[in-house]
């Protein structure tokens, strides 16, 4: 399994922007095959901060997601609401707690 982490930092004033388009397209990118889980995570201190943390059964998967119709058009409509490009971090868990 790969867990797929994207930190956004929106421009203040486009974070509700972005919260509509990610209510709008949660359910397309958590049905696209091989994805298990999609959270949306908000920093504490900095609320223009996002993370999206996901699940995918495999790298092909995501590749497969990343190079989708769904994840074109989203990323489209996020990227141009970003102060900073954003990071984005595949990792695979290790040891369960």
């Amino acid at each position: 399994m790969i867990i797929r982490i994207v930190k956004m930092n929106f421009i203040p004033e486009k974070t509700n922007e972005f919260l509509e388009i990610f209510d709008e397209s949660k359910e397309l990118i958590r049905n696209m095959p091989g994805c298990s889980h999609l959270e949306l995570l908000n920093d504490v201190n900095e609320k223009n901060v996002f993370f999206t943390y996901s699940y995918w059964n495999s790298e092909n998967d995501l590749n497969n997601y990343r190079n989708s119709e769904v994840f074109a058009k989203v990323w489209a409509k996020t990227k141009i609401l970003f102060i900073a490009k954003a990071e984005a971090w595949s990792v695979e868990q290790k040891v369960v707690l």
